[in-house]
């Protein structure tokens, strides 16, 4: 998705992520039918688009464990 359709979205960085400088991620959950997601050290750079039922499926994928070991 090109970033200008991402002008009015709502950025927010994880409160785990206070004080830090590396490895921080913002999410966008105010556009309906998407949450997009970025690298909070480059916003003008891409985003990832999940749909809401995705983006629930991702999260609940990292709680669970399931990407442990990916990295």
């Amino acid at each position: 998705m090109p970033q200008h359709h991402l002008a009015n979205a709502t950025w927010r960085k994880s409160s785990r992520s206070q004080g830090t400088t590396d490895n921080c991620v913002e999410v966008a959950h105010n556009m309906p039918g998407i949450v997009a997601v970025r690298d909070s050290k480059d916003a003008d750079g891409p985003a990832l688009i999940f749909s809401p039922d995705g983006w629930r499926a991702f999260v609940g994928g990292v709680k669970g464990g399931g990407f442990d070991g990916l990295g």
